[in-house]
């Protein structure tokens, strides 16, 4: 079988893309993006300690400007708050307000039914293989923008 390496690299961007349409139209009645509940989430699970701007970048490998512009519209929406840091206050802690708590469970539910649905048939030994393909993958990439 003759695998074309750009065919793979589009049926992946296909696979972001349409999962992420999905997750929008999914999180539209809440006034939420995709990549907003995605990031909200994010913040919700760490919301007992905080969690920093740095954290969410490492995280998710966004870049600092466009998640500042997807904060932006969490605060605006009355999601998040932000707080100094204890200790460092040119560093900026987010928490998820009380509005956010409440839309947490249907956050959960609406970016879970995408996944199932993303990953449905696909046994365990076989999503074990994917995770340790993607893995190496960005390993590879990390090498890779090192050497330019």
């Amino acid at each position: 079988m003759n695998i074309d390496p750009e065919t793979l690299v589009q049926d992946s961007r296909r696979v972001v893309r349409t999962l992420e349409r999905r997750a929008d139209a999914d999180l539209a009645p809440a006034g939420l993006t995709a990549a907003q509940g995605l990031m909200l989430l994010h913040i919700l699970r760490h919301t007992a300690a905080g969690t920093s701007l740095t954290a969410m970048h490492r995280a998710f490998g966004i870049s600092m400007p466009t998640l500042c512009g997807i904060l932006k519209g969490l605060r605006k929406g009355g999601y998040v708050r932000t707080q100094p840091c204890p200790g460092d206050e040119r560093r900026k802690l987010l928490f998820a307000t009380e509005k956010a708590l409440a839309l947490q469970p249907f956050l959960e539910r609406t970016l879970q039914r995408g996944r199932r649905q993303l990953y449905d048939g696909f046994s365990d030994a076989e999503l074990r293989q994917l995770a340790a393909l993607q893995r190496k993958m960005l390993s590879n990439l990390d090498v890779s923008e090192t050497k330019e």
